[in-house]
């Protein structure tokens, strides 16, 4: 039985990934990196929708490789490369581009959210593309399974009906990819909004927590979160949205049931819950943070690792983009 191909990434649109990341992908990508064939990339061309400081991408974009394999992620059991390393994706995603109706990409909810936000005249083309760059990304490996969360099924739908509609005009090039919603990761909220997704975009600061967060700063933020007024204990998301999140982050360091968890602190107020979560973020942050910074200290090994997982990456994906070519009726190139 052959493995299934797993593709995913994330942007390096951060200094420094967060622990709704790592709750809501990392953690996922470790355990089915054992299971699949898995790939995973540092998708730094979409991090060119807006606009970036070119100094900082490229900080930021081996930082970001470097917080995977400081999660987690083997280079060496998975196929780990920065995007734009692999012409490949680029060319196809014009290929696709050429395959997509207008209507159907002006579809898409995020770049009517996105534009609504920062108005029409500021939204670039890149961004009306993103979708069909990211199938393009998913289609060039003959992935089978992309786990994302529920705001990205949209875009995976799209993927699908791209790959089925090339298949149906231009003969069977593309692995059609199932949807895989990650419905079983932890969702992680904003410790001073604890309604909202914890986000890079988060209204303030004190609501994040980065993965390089010294221990410091990330026993200042837990301690600062907010919670409520009644000090009683109890897992309920809807009506004790902050304490709930706590027993969350709680439950996810430790490894522990949330029942387990609130069990435990059984008699306690927030005062001991914070202090509870501090420690444990502050233990499972700390090898990973300690990881990142080793990596970043040799960055040329970092390169190194990243060139083979690119040389591994663009054999599948220029292979498919090789039948897309012949299927479309492009020339092949005399060498």
């Amino acid at each position: 039985m052959t493995t299934a191909r797993l593709f995913s990434g994330m942007q390096p649109s951060a200094d420094s990934l967060h622990f709704g990341n790592y709750a809501g992908a990392l953690l996922q990508w470790i355990n089915m990196q054992e299971t699949h064939d898995a790939v995973f990339c540092v998708v730094d061309l979409h991090a060119l929708t807006v606009p970036q400081d070119p100094a900082k991408l490229a900080e930021n974009t081996r930082k970001t490789a470097a917080q995977y394999i400081a999660s987690g992620i083997d280079p060496h059991k998975s196929t780990l490369f920065v995007q734009s390393h692999v012409p490949a994706h680029s060319e196809l995603a014009w290929l696709l581009n050429t395959v997509t109706a207008f209507g159907e990409a002006s579809r898409m909810t995020q770049f009517k959210d996105k534009t609504q936000k920062q108005g029409s005249d500021n939204a670039t083309v890149g961004l009306f593309t993103y979708p069909i760059l990211q199938a393009a990304d998913i289609l060039a490996h003959d992935a089978n399974v992309v786990p994302v969360g529920e705001d990205q099924r949209q875009h995976i739908e799209l993927t699908r009906d791209l790959a089925t509609r090339f298949n149906q005009r231009y003969g069977p090039v593309f692995t059609v990819p199932e949807v895989t919603v990650m419905e079983g990761a932890a969702k992680i909220y904003d410790l001073q909004n604890p309604t909202a997704k914890m986000s890079k975009s988060g209204e303030s600061p004190a609501g994040i927590l980065w993965l390089l967060d010294e221990p410091a700063v990330l026993t200042k933020k837990i301690k600062s979160a907010v919670t409520d007024t009644d000090n009683s204990i109890v897992f309920d998301p809807e009506h004790k949205p902050g304490v709930s999140n706590l027993l969350s982050l709680l439950a996810l360091a430790t490894g522990k049931a949330v029942g387990d968890v609130v069990a435990s602190l059984s008699g306690g107020g927030y005062g001991a819950l914070k202090g509870e979560v501090a420690e444990a973020v502050v233990a499972k942050v700390a090898p990973i943070r300690e990881k990142t910074h080793e990596l970043l200290g040799d960055p040329a090994e970092l390169d190194r690792l990243l060139a083979l997982g690119a040389e591994k990456a663009a054999a599948t994906a220029e292979a498919t983009l090789g039948r897309a070519h012949e299927a479309l009726g492009l020339l092949p190139r005399l060498h």
